[in-house]
């Protein structure tokens, strides 16, 4: 599959500076920063600064040093913001089924409560 990217999405704007954003972390590849509706008490974004539409873009094409900075940056953040190893999730959606709402890879770190199960049984 090819994958289109659309650089006038949000993240893209946050990246290029059209859109200001609190950094929490700002590496050679990666950024992140709070989501602007959190769904935990901590609810915490983390995108690379490459071109990718969603995770499986960005795990086939980005380089080592892309994928080595992008998770790190999610263990320091995680560090940073005092869950690991009290109990957090990763999500990251990708495409339509998933309701992947900005076409740029991104992962949520949601924590600081109780986060119930991941899926409930389809009906």
């Amino acid at each position: 599959m090819g994958y289109h990217y659309d650089d006038q999405n949000i993240f893209a704007k946050i990246l290029r500076g059209e859109i200001p954003s609190e950094p929490l972390l700002d590496t050679e590849h990666s950024l992140a920063f709070r989501d602007i509706r959190p769904q935990a008490p901590t609810h915490v974004l983390v995108i690379p600064k490459g071109p990718y539409v969603c995770y499986d873009h960005f795990a086939q094409d980005a380089s080592d040093a892309e994928i080595v900075d992008f998770t790190r940056a999610l263990g320091s953040m995680c560090k940073e913001l005092g869950v690991a190893g009290n109990g957090w999730r990763m999500i990251a959606n990708a495409g339509a089924d998933a309701v992947q709402e900005v076409p740029h890879m991104h992962v949520h770190i949601l924590a600081g409560r109780s986060l119930g199960r991941m899926l409930e049984p389809a009906s």
